[in-house]
């Protein structure tokens, strides 16, 4: 199975909607329980075809499941000053759970802003109605304008590393002797 980042999200996704409709006492215990359940399902269901998710994206996944409830309250309140007359409360579970998502990933990466709005939008466009991506585009577009210049800023240091350790790869590749 090759997984995706995109399928990374809607593994976080899916982990939330869950944890918020049945809400875990033990948080170790749950992922555990959903990484089985995913391992059991066929690819084109969302699942691993019998393997194990391991590595970076089951990373990827958990570190935005647990982020997000750690952060859940603050999410929420930021979230709700750009719901124009609604509360959180009213909105579907996966429409909260993916507009927290990408609220998170706005505070806490570089990932670039354009990029989070348009895999919430599919994800909010995959998981539920097709109008829910006005709702998730309009929230999180104006929950990211509130993040600059600080956004910018940290998004456009990450662009600057990148481009260093690839100009010192390749660097190290064009005097690295040829094995001739």
């Amino acid at each position: 199975m090759t997984a995706t980042r995109r399928q990374a999200r809607e593994w976080a996704v899916q982990l939330l909607t869950s944890a918020e409709i049945n809400p875990p006492e033990d948080r170790i215990e749950f992922k555990y329980a959903f990484w089985r359940q995913i391992r059991s399902l066929d690819p084109e269901d969302g699942g691993s075809g019998g393997e194990d998710v391991r590595g970076k994206l089951r990373t990827f996944a958990e570190e935005r499941f647990d982020g997000v409830l750690d952060q859940l309250d603050d999410l929420d309140a930021k979230l709700s000053e750009h719901l124009d007359g609604w509360e959180m409360s009213r909105l579907g579970t996966v429409e909260r759970s993916v507009l927290r998502l990408g609220a998170w990933e706005l505070i806490n990466t570089d990932i670039p802003t354009p990029v989070i709005l348009n895999e919430a939008i599919d994800l909010a466009n995959w998981y539920s109605t097709p109008k829910s991506r006005f709702l998730i585009n309009s929230v999180l577009d104006k929950f990211a304008r509130t993040l600059e210049p600080e956004r910018s800023e940290r998004t456009a240091e990450s662009a600057k590393k990148r481009s260093s350790a690839r100009e010192a790869q390749k660097s190290s590749q064009m005097s690295a002797p040829s094995g001739k």
